[in-house]
């Protein structure tokens, strides 16, 4: 079933087909699929994907008459969708994709090109079927792209009997005669698709600009490479036909697969039966070996204590001798319990031998049937095996940790007390006492016989403590591996870091020269390479809290370069320093903007000229297209209360110059800012001005002709 649904994802057998012959609509595809809620309304394509005809023929047709590039083209429906999507794909990304916009207020109103009068002819006197925007189906926003571009609306579809026509030599002519209503001078060019004896035809007719005459061309038309159907009808109606007998084989079989189920359960629940009988034989048989040793350790304390009769009296020789052949009697009675038991555990386990060699012919049948369902159930129950046997293990591990450290602080505590023990008058004086005390203790170690459990867990322990010795000495060897790999990389890394820091010290340099100054910037590394104790007792090659960038510089010729402090230099110098100092960083790194407040205030007029200069000249030039995609080096905000008139770069058409008026007399609305209004007070002054400069003037005319008579 699934793959019968595989075969009828037409869409997606004609996108892999699309995407193996362009890979540029692969990468658009994917970016419109994957950013559709950036765009204002739907986004369609490639048009190849949205088209869907109606069989191989009428797909052979539509795929002759539309281009391969309208066929790889993406629709959409407004003016800003097409601006997004050119600017995000083909400018950003370089990918070269294809767009048409049709919007939808633009859709036209369908007119064929011949009425319907003329359609019905062609239809019963010539053989034509219908229009080619009829053989498939697709959007309206497609549908209206491939009317624009190709004229899908106006191409004819016929059959063999069009052959007919054309032999006949009227259809031409038919065809090329407007409708009535139709008041364009001179004839129409056509086009038409037919079939006649398995082969495919495209007919065009053209009309000269020139003669007048009909000029006609015939193509032959092969199979449709990239709108053909993803399978062949015959073949998936053979899969049907497979997976309906398969189904009734199945529903046919299940009575038998129930049955089988049944006949395993009660399997299973007898063996479940035997198996319980089998544990409790198994315990039985354990007890036995349990009983058998102890049967053992009588007998030697029997030995025993036949030796110390011998030096008792008779009466109480008699009392031992009487409880001996009372525990010798039960020991064989259990011996003999034992063996049966271990009969009956035998004949047992070859029952239940037969139970599961019957459970499995069972199974078998059944097996086959839900192997797929039980591949995965398996796959899951031994991921949870393996770490559910993992965290086994671990918590095992750490438990034989902990015991054999309890043991060792038992064996060997701290405070044992050996000096009081030397102290003691029991210790042998001599040589020859010491070797006594030795080989007597020797052979009580040799002795002990009643707890072989002791020995085997000394022998685990002992095996564990090579185990883990083992551990460490690979944890030893990958510590050393580690810190090799750390010392390759940190050479790696010093060397870029020396590099980088060498492209600043020589743009630092030449900026400082330009204001007749010098300057040097150096890593500083606090002795690197010198072995010293880390926090953890370690010694360590590096220690990069101590690490940084000194700045030198010199302000007078007969000085030396020192290293940049608010003790040595002013704070005009610092500020010099510090802007030179960010204009080298600068060319190394991008970033969308940079900031810097007051960094002239402190300076003299000289070095605010040439600060101001060199700001201007590595904030305006453009990046090579190998540092940065972008056309320029990011934006610098240089805030500042004042700066010196007549600066030099001020002409920039890329300076900006912001004003911020927070004063208490500025306007309180943007909109009270009116130049006109300013003009006509302005006017008013001066006007005012010149009439009382005027009254002025007669006033004291009239004063002097008076003094003159």
């Amino acid at each position: 079933a699934g793959r019968l649904e595989r075969l009828k994802d037409d869409k997606s057998l004609r996108l892999q087909r699309l995407f193996a012959k362009a890979p540029n609509v692969e990468q658009a595809y994917k970016f419109i699929d994957q950013n559709r809620k950036m765009f204002r309304k739907p986004v369609w394509g490639p048009i190849a994907a949205e088209v869907q005809p109606k069989n191989q023929k009428t797909a052979s047709y539509l795929e002759n008459h539309v281009s391969q590039a309208t066929w790889k083209a993406y629709v959409v429906e407004c003016k800003e969708d097409y601006d997004l999507l050119y600017r995000e794909v083909r400018e950003k990304r370089n990918i070269s994709i294809n767009i048409i916009t049709v919007e939808r207020t633009n859709l036209k109103q369908m007119t064929r090109l011949y009425s319907d009068e003329r359609m019905d002819v062609l239809r019963r006197e010539h053989g034509f079927l219908e229009y080619l925007d009829e053989t498939f189906t697709a959007p309206n926003t497609i549908m209206q792209a491939l009317m624009n571009r190709h004229n899908v609306d106006k191409v004819l579809v016929g059959g063999e009997a069009v052959q007919n026509s054309l032999e006949r030599k009227d259809l031409i002519e038919y065809l090329a005669t407007r409708e009535a209503h139709d008041r364009r001078p001179g004839k129409q060019s056509s086009c038409f698709f037919y079939s006649f004896k398995d082969q495919s035809f495209k007919y065009t007719s053209s009309i000269s600009r020139f003669s007048g005459l009909i000029g006609t061309n015939t193509d032959d038309i092969g199979a449709a490479k990239l709108l053909r159907p993803g399978s062949d009808p015959g073949l998936k109606d053979q899969l049907a036909e497979t997976i309906q007998k398969a189904d009734e084989l199945i529903a046919r079989l299940q009575p038998e697969v129930d049955e089988t189920k049944v006949k395993i359960e009660e399997m299973q629940k007898h063996g479940q039966s035997i198996s319980q009988q089998f544990k409790e034989a198994k315990r039985t048989k354990n007890d036995y070996g349990q009983y058998k040793m102890k049967l053992t350790n009588q007998r030697d304390k029997f030995e025993e204590a036949q030796e110390n009769a011998a030096k008792d009296n008779d009466k109480e020789k008699a009392k031992k001798v009487a409880k001996m052949k009372k525990l010798m009697e039960n020991s064989i009675a259990m011996s003999e319990n034992a063996a049966k038991t271990h009969n009956e555990i035998m004949k047992n386990t070859l029952i239940l031998t037969g139970v599961k060699m019957s459970e499995d012919g069972l199974s078998d049948s059944l097996r086959k049937l839900t192997d797929q369902l039980n591949e995965k159930q398996a796959e899951t129950a031994e991921l949870a095996n393996q770490y559910k046997a993992a965290a086994n293990e671990y918590d095992r591990k750490k438990d034989i940790l902990k015991g054999l450290l309890k043991e060792a602080e038992t064996i060997a505590p701290k405070k044992d007390g050996w000096q009081e023990r030397l102290d003691q008058d029991d210790l042998p004086e001599n040589l020859e006492g010491v070797d006594d005390s030795l080989e007597e203790a020797e052979n009580k170690v040799n002795n002990i016989t009643d707890n072989p459990h002791v020995m085997r867990q000394y022998e685990e322990r002992k095996k564990d403590i090579a185990r883990l010795q083992e551990q460490l000495d690979e944890a030893d060897g990958e510590k050393d591996m580690k810190r090799k790999q750390l010392e390759q990389k940190l050479e790696r890394w010093e060397a870029s870091l020396i590099n980088i820091v060498q492209k600043v010290s020589e743009k630092f340099s030449a900026y400082m020269q330009e204001v007749g100054c010098a300057g040097e910037v150096r890593l500083y590394t606090a002795g690197a390479g010198e072995a010293r104790e880390s926090d953890e007792g370690e010694n360590v090659p590096y220690n990069f809290k101590d690490w940084g960038v000194e700045i030198l510089v010199k302000f007078r010729e007969a000085s030396t370069p020192q290293v940049l402090s608010a003790q040595t230099h002013s704070g005009g110098e610092r500020s010099v320093s510090t802007i030179m100092y960010l204009m080298g960083l600068q060319n190394l790194m991008a970033s969308p903007f940079r900031c810097v407040d007051e960094i002239n205030q402190g300076l003299d007029e000289r070095n605010e000229r040439l600060v101001f200069k060199r700001i201007v000249k590595n904030s305006t030039f453009t990046l090579p297209a190998k540092q940065s995609n972008s056309d320029h080096c990011g934006q610098y905000f240089l805030i500042t209360p004042k700066l010196l008139p007549n600066l030099d770069g001020m002409e920039n058409e890329n300076i900006t110059v912001l004003f911020v008026f927070s004063g208490a007399h500025n306007f309180s609305n943007c909109l009270d800012w009116n130049v006109d209004k300013f003009i006509e007070d302005k006017k008013r002054f001066l006007t005012q001005g010149d009439e009382e400069n005027v009254s002025n003037n007669n006033g004291s005319s009239r004063g002097n002709k008076r003094k003159s008579k």
